[in-house]
Formats: structure tokens, C-alpha cells, sequence
């Protein structure tokens, strides 16, 4: 079979002054027409460098460039060195022959665009289709791409959309024109398990009906093994090992490989090991006059109670297909976190993870129900605190961001950053504030002399360590931790969830980890709530969910959880057979109704099952 991409020692470097920084030595695969070839390895290691070549995005100036990248029409004879290309030809491949999914898609989506105004303006660059027949293209692609009402989706904005939905429509982006090869930069990595499930689905169809060719650059070794024919592993800009899926996951030759593969959790067999790093008493000495006014209630003990918790909100009415009312986010859900303990919070986007979130936050109010929190005397409710006793609360319950470049403030030091909080409380000189700061930075693993840099001068994963230490600042009794792993490799995600567990076990900090990585989630929390359409519709310990799940939902989720081995390939056709989140979909008696309530059921101790 011909290769429709064919790199030759590539070797790129960026000017600084009169250094250059190597990112890639010497790198050279192909991608065979209608196949995929993942690009594994942690970040830096040069993996969206390579596909930012391929689309010709690199900075000109800055950029040292030699070796061949060499493109083939399918069925042509006629190839191109897009290394060197000419304007003509990269205004008739890119976008159009050769397509680009970008990780993020909040940066990539212009925000005064509609969703269906963007890929329409892609069609008509490259494709003579009427206005008719563009929008019904676009309208077959939003649905092919998991969006529940393409119609509605046409007209909206990118900032109206979920997460998991932005990341569907850069997707779709990449898939209107029908390319020939797809660079899918961690395509993914926003969406939960069912929707990943229907993502590699429509992958997967695509490449039989067009022999669509893939490059697709992810962390995620259950992804691999569902989508790639081929693996090449990255390290520090040069291929470690390469070879056919089966040969890298199940008998890697590389200690590096090898070393990433230990670093992923799974559902299956021994429980993760997470190593936490261990606070030094230096650090937490340092700390001990800003967190001497701690009060929260003895381990094992409820720190925060949610008690029938519900909030609608009004949807606008924006196309013909749409009822517009209200939409029920968060419906009776009733939540306890212990004092210490992690306690785990999945579903799909959508479910209403994020508003309850919110909720315990107090950025949202409840339009109905309580949630109370332990002030050392009692429970008290977090709706009634108002000035002093308020600002408390804002200490006592911090907030960790999904996204750590989004949370920092570009312009601002690491230092400004993490003593900002100290500030808004009026705790310490600017002398010991610097102090405390550093004990911070010892405490998440960074370096102090650290401290003077911007967000822009870290990785990704020292930043999601800084946006740790910021939310620690005070002392908290409590961390929401928003999916703050869902974006970081392997080993780095390991190394956050390591520190996670070893802030629980060293001072005390329970969390709610919110995540649609279910593997994770096993890995770190004692106790898990499934949440799905605003409901709570299981909770169980840790062990006894994963082991016995009860709940279709749980099931349908746990299902779609992609291992990494290739053995086990997801049955993305069976998934596909009727949405998981989709109550009607449901046999009796778990199917409920649009806004009813569900009754729970206690199926074991501490396992209860939500039935309609």
C-alpha cells in the first residue's frame, strides 16, 4: 500500500539569539494511505512540533529546517514536497487534502464565528458546493460527530458550547472536506469515554469509506490500542522505538517505553500505585501561621453535605428544532465528603459535574436543596455565610482548573501568582509572603528559584503544580479538582495524582475529583459518584463500584473505557447501539422520565443504585 506521508530526517530547531534549541534530530516514519500512526510520548518531546511542520505553521524566522516531507494524492502519481512548498499548492492541501485537529479548541475556534459559519467557510474555500449543499454537508458531519441537535449547534458560538462539544467541532472542522490525511493533535483528550467511543467510531468509518490516512499524536495508551495500526514513541525529539501497535504495548523494547505504559491506570488488576511524594515538616513549619486558623472536622468525619441539590437554567431558544424552557443541570443529588477523603465524581460532559462543582464553590446557587459544611461546631449552611464567615469558606474550599495555562495570569510571575491569595486575605509582610511562597513550591515539587518565571516558561504539567499551590495557598480543607489531569501525559498525570493523594495523607485535604477517566478515578478516590442528565445514579466505594457496577449507565461508561492492550479493542459498533446517557435507552427499572426524581436503592454497604 502507497504512504500518503512520507517523513525523511527531519531535523527542526528554533533561534534564540544565536542558539538554537533542537526540538527534532533526525526523525523518519510514513503513514501508509488509509492507516493510522500514532505519536506517543511525553510532553516536549517534540510529537505537535511535527504536525505543526506538516501544516506549515512553524515560525519562519525562527525555525532551522532540513529533511523532506513528502505528501501523495491517493490514487496519483504526482508528489509533493510540502517541506518546501510553493502558496499555490498549500492553498489546495491545506484545509482541503491535509487537515489539522488541534488540541485545544478554545484557541482554535474563533470566537465570533458560529459553529456552522466556520466549517461552511471551510467547504466554500476549497470546494464549489452551493449554500444548500454546504450546509447540508455541515449539517451531516455535526451529526456524524456526536452533536445531539446539529440544527442548534449550526448558529451557536464556540464560548456556548461544552467543552467535550467544542472539541466535537474542531473535529468536525478537520472532517468536512473529507482530507485525505488527518493530523489529530489529541483529539480527544477534552471528551468523556462515550463520546471518545463515538469519536474513534466516526474515525474508524471514515478510513473504510474514503481510506482516510491518520497521524494521530496522543498520551492516551487506551486510544492506541483502539485506533493504531502503528506506534512511534518520542523522546526529546528522537524516535525511541517504533513498530506495529501489538509489538510496542505488549512487548516494548525501550525502558522509556516501557516506563510510560507502568505509568497508565487501569480498571483492570491491581490497583494503581501512586508514590506520593511526602510534604517536607520544613514547608509545612513555613506554613503552620497561615494555616493555623484551620477548623475543619476530624478525619472521616463530613466536611461538606449536599442534600437534594437541584438548579435549572433557562435555554434560549435559538432554532425551529429547539423547546428552549428550562434545562434541569443538577436534579436532587445528594453528595458527602469526608474530611480527608477523595471522593470521585464522573460522567459525561453535560451531566451537570461542572455545575454542582460550581455549586459547593458557591459561585452557582442551588435553586433547591442545602449543601452545609463542618465549621468544627456543626453544619451550617453555605448559602446563609455572608462577610466574614464567607471569606472563610472562599479559604476553606479551593478550586483546581482543568486547563493550567487558561487559570494563570500570562502576565504575572509564579510568584505574584501563588501570593496573590495572601494578598486578598491581608496575611504577611511581602517578605513573608516570598517565604511562604517557596515552602509552597517545595510542597508541589518545584524548584524555588522557579519562582520568578511566567506561566509561559513552564510545561504543562508544572503549571497544573502551580495552579496546586495557589489553591493551597490558605490552607484549604477541601480541593475541587476540576479533570486536572485530563490534559497531561502519562507520566505527569502520575506524578499530579502522586501529589494529590500525598497532600490527603499529609495534611489532611480531601478533594472532589471530577474526571470522565475512570481509571484514574480507581486509582485515587475512595468512594465514586456516578452523575449522569443532573442525577446521581450510583455511588459506591471505590472497589465495589469497579467490581460490581449495577447502574446500565455505569456500565455503558466502564465499557467504553479504553484499555491499553490491543487484545481488548473496544466493540465501537455495540457502544454506538443507543447513547449511554440516554435514560430511554435504559432497561426497567433504571428509565426515567424527562425531570423525575429517581429513588435510590441500597445494594450493598455504601452502594446504592438510582432506579426510576
Amino acid at each position: 500500500m502507497a504512504d500518503v506521508l512520507t517523513i525523511d530526517n527531519l531535523t527542526i530547531g528554533f533561534r534564540n539569539g544565536k542558539q538554537v534549541a533542537r526540538i527534532l534530530k533526525g526523525v523518519s516514519f510514513s503513514v501508509p494511505q488509509g492507516k493510522t500512526v500514532a505519536l506517543v510520548g511525553e510532553s516536549g518531546s517534540g510529537k505537535s512540533t511535527i504536525g505543526s511542520a506538516i501544516m506549515g505553521l512553524l515560525p519562519t524566522p525562527k525555525t532551522e529546517q532540513s529533511g523532506r516531507i513528502v505528501f501523495r494524492e491517493p490514487g496519483a502519481a504526482r508528489e509533493i514536497d510540502i517541506s518546501k512548498p510553493t502558496s499555490r499548492e498549500y492553498a489546495w492541501l491545506r484545509g482541503n487534502r491535509i487537515t489539522l485537529a488541534f488540541q485545544e479548541p478554545s484557541a482554535a475556534l474563533s470566537p465570533v464565528v458560529s459553529v456552522g459559519a466556520m466549517l461552511s467557510e471551510t467547504l466554500s474555500a476549497h470546494q464549489k458546493l452551493s449554500t444548500s449543499a454546504a450546509r447540508q454537508r455541515v449539517l451531516e458531519i455535526l451529526r456524524r460527530v456526536g452533536f445531539p441537535d446539529p440544527e442548534g449547534a449550526y448558529t451557536r458560538y464556540p464560548f456556548e458550547l461544552s467543552g467535550g462539544l467544542r472539541q466535537r467541532a474542531m473535529l468536525a472542522s478537520a472532517l468536512v472536506s473529507k482530507p485525505a490525511l488527518v493530523i489529530a493533535d489529541e483529539p480527544t483528550s477534552a471528551l468523556d469515554v462515550t463520546v471518545q467511543a463515538l469519536a474513534l467510531k466516526l474515525l474508524a468509518d471514515l478510513q473504510d469509506e474514503m481510506g482516510l490516512s491518520l497521524l494521530f499524536i496522543t498520551h492516551d495508551f487506551g486510544v492506541v490500542a483502539n485506533v493504531a495500526d502503528h506506534v512511534i514513541v518520542l523522546r526529546e525529539g528522537q524516535i525511541v522505538e517504533q513498530g506495529t501497535t501489538h509489538e510496542v504495548l505488549t512487548q516494548p523494547k525501550s525502558d522509556y517505553a516501557r516506563a510510560l505504559l507502568a505509568a497508565v491506570p487501569r480498571l483492570e488488576g491491581e490497583p494503581f500505585v501512586l508514590n506520593p511524594p511526602h510534604a517536607s515538616s520544613g514547608s509545612i513549619q513555613t506554613l503552620g501561621p497561615v494555616w493555623a486558623s484551620r477548623i475543619g472536622p476530624p478525619a472521616g468525619t463530613p466536611l461538606i453535605e449536599v442534600n437534594d441539590a437541584g438548579k435549572r437554567f433557562t435555554a434560549r431558544k435559538r432554532s425551529s428544532s429547539e423547546d428552549g424552557g428550562t434545562v434541569e443541570a443538577v436534579l436532587g443529588v445528594d453528595l458527602t465528603i469526608n474530611a480527608g477523603e477523595c471522593v470521585g465524581l464522573v460522567g459525561e460532559s453535560g451531566c451537570g459535574k461542572s455545575t454542582l462543582s460550581k455549586m459547593i464553590m458557591r459561585a452557582l446557587t442551588p435553586d433547591s436543596g442545602t449543601i452545609r459544611i463542618n465549621d468544627g461546631k456543626g453544619m451550617v449552611s453555605v448559602a446563609g455565610l455572608s462577610g466574614e464567615a464567607l471569606k472563610q469558606y472562599r479559604a476553606r474550599v479551593q478550586y483546581v482548573f482543568q486547563d493550567p495555562f487558561a487559570s494563570l495570569n500570562p502576565r504575572r510571575t509564579a510568584e505574584e501568582i501563588v501570593t496573590e491569595p495572601f494578598a486578598i486575605h491581608g496575611l504577611g509582610t511581602p517578605a513573608q509572603r516570598l517565604r511562604w511562597a517557596a515552602a509552597l513550591f517545595e510542597m508541589v515539587g518545584l524548584d524555588r528559584m522557579m519562582l520568578m518565571r511566567h506561566p509561559n516558561a513552564f510545561s504543562g504539567g508544572q503549571r497544573q503544580r502551580i495552579g496546586i499551590a495557589r489553591a493551597l495557598a490558605l490552607g484549604p480543607d477541601l480541593l475541587v479538582c476540576d479533570e486536572p489531569v485530563s490534559a497531561l501525559d502519562v507520566s505527569v498525570q502520575a506524578q499530579i495524582l502522586g501529589l494529590l493523594d500525598g497532600l490527603r495523607q499529609d495534611l489532611g485535604v480531601a478533594s472532589l475529583f471530577v474526571s470522565h477517566n475512570l481509571a484514574v478515578v480507581r486509582a485515587i478516590a475512595a468512594k465514586v459518584y456516578v452523575m449522569c442528565r443532573g442525577r446521581i445514579v450510583e455511588a459506591a466505594p471505590v472497589a465495589e463500584l469497579f467490581a460490581n457496577p449495577r447502574h446500565p449507565y455505569t456500565k455503558a461508561l466502564l465499557a467504553a473505557n479504553p484499555e491499553p492492550d490491543p487484545e481488548r479493542k473496544l466493540d465501537l459498533g455495540a457502544l454506538m447501539h443507543g447513547r449511554a446517557s440516554d435514560p430511554a435507552a435504559w432497561p426497567e427499572p433504571y428509565r426515567l422520565t424527562r425531570g423525575q426524581k429517581p429513588r435510590y436503592e441500597t445494594v450493598g454497604e455504601g452502594h446504592i443504585v438510582a432506579v426510576a
